[in-house]
């Protein structure tokens, strides 16, 4: 194509599902990635109700299911005593929103997206680096390293955290949150990852640090992610939360959570970065999404979800706003865009810092939340039903948040026997 109707700068899950998105609309797409080669780093990643939903649409859902895993359910325990606080149902849970809660390899959710995106038609070029951007009288225009300009109708910056696209149109830098995370994976045979249900996604909470673990490719691998608070970052110095630091915020944890630490990658680790949220993600005819647009902490894993979700949500307003001869009204498309994803995103943001605060408790308020927890009932939806709902394509369709439990003072219930 020689102008393409939509440019996506970035190959991630947010930029390859908008270029899914609008392909299957029938619009030329022509998506940009920087590297040489199409590939995602990292290990697993959740995908709930709202995102498997979207996939389905696609046609793809099937696909992820035998690609990941399907648990049966999630259990949050004390990462210090090792007791059950609360737990979902995942099964009922799936029933519940129609469509079912997935775990997967993040390289086998984006080798699938982009697989889809060929199968399309979208036109997906690697080694191109864009390095600016701006309007047009007719739309807007990339710059990329190699000094080539590309215009097309539509500019999506799908850029991830360190956006140059956020850089130039709203100049906020990431928040750090000082927390680090440690991933590594266990083959299915080894006594660690027997040891393990990989049809459950169990989450330790502890003061200062949690541990997730949950199966992977139909339960073959064992992931395992350990997320700590730095002192090092806490403190302002740039070299944080080395090995040693991980093994000290563990050392209080119990013995389930300190056996999967010798299986931790030490020779990488993540910083923990989120944005303050934004409203204004439209600007003329370039639009931000996925991480560029709001990046969250992990703590209700919703990243990969929004990210697709920004695309179907773009996608279908553009269907919605096409004319008969097939050109798109952009600025009605982004407009019903921008009305509902950034107040959306603004919640889940807010939610997920609001929640990794509570996870990493100590003391009494920990005691006070492992008992409002242990009152949980497992059917209990009143924490998701607002999230893993059908995705709003307007404003009064998002549903009303929770209402929120004060995490007052009361007296610790009797104890829990340990899991």
């Amino acid at each position: 194509m020689s102008r393409p109707d939509v440019i996506v700068a970035g190959g991630g899950i947010g930029g390859l599902g908008a270029a899914l998105a609008l392909a299957r609309q029938g619009l030329g797409v022509r998506l940009l990635e920087r590297a040489p080669a199409f590939g995602e780093a990292g290990a697993g990643i959740q995908l709930a109700p709202n995102c498997t939903r979207i996939l389905d649409h696609y046609g793809l859902l099937r696909e992820a299911e035998r690609l990941g895993v399907l648990p049966t359910s999630m259990v949050m325990r004390d990462a210090v005593d090792g007791v059950a606080l609360t737990r979902l149902d995942l099964g009922d849970l799936g029933n519940r929103y129609g469509h079912p809660y997935l775990v997967i390899h993040r390289s086998d959710l984006h080798g699938l997206l982009l697989r889809a995106c060929e199968r399309a038609g979208a036109d997906l070029v690697t080694g191109a680096r864009v390095d600016s951007y701006g309007n047009t009288a007719g739309g807007a225009r990339v710059t990329l390293a190699s000094g080539e300009s590309l215009e097309a109708g539509l500019v999506i910056a799908a850029d991830g955290l360190h956006s140059a696209a956020r850089e130039l149109l709203i100049g906020d830098r990431p928040v750090s949150s000082a927390y680090v995370a440690y991933r590594g994976t266990v083959p299915a045979g080894h006594p660690r990852a027997r040891a393990a249900d990989p049809r459950e996604v169990a989450v330790h909470v502890g003061p200062g640090c949690h541990f997730v673990h949950y199966g992977l490719r139909g339960g073959e691998l064992l992931n395992q992610v350990a997320v700590f608070e730095s002192p090092a970052a806490l403190a302002g110095e740039e070299d944080r939360g080395g090995p040693g630091e991980l093994d000290a915020a563990f050392a209080g944890t119990c013995g389930s959570v300190r056996d999967g630490l010798p299986f931790m990658r030490r020779d990488r680790r993540w910083r923990m970065f989120d944005r303050d949220p934004v409203m204004d993600w439209v600007h003329g005819r370039i639009v931000l999404l996925g991480d560029a647009a709001h990046p969250p902490l992990q703590y209700i894993a919703q990243g990969a979800v929004m990210a697709v979700e920004d695309g179907w949500v773009l996608g279908e307003h553009a269907a919605r706003n096409r004319a008969a001869g097939g050109a798109v009204d952009w600025d009605a498309a982004l407009a019903a865009y921008e009305a509902v994803r950034p107040e959306h995103c603004r919640r889940v943001l807010t939610a997920s810092r609001a929640w990794g605060e509570l996870w990493h408790l100590g003391g009494p308020a920990r005691e006070r939340r492992n008992t409002l927890l242990r009152a949980r009932d497992t059917y209990d939806y009143s924490f998701t039903d607002w999230l893993y709902g059908p995705t709003a394509l307007f404003p009064d369709e998002e549903p009303e948040m929770f209402t929120p439990i004060p995490l007052s003072p009361a007296e610790p219930g009797p104890p829990a026997r340990p899991a």
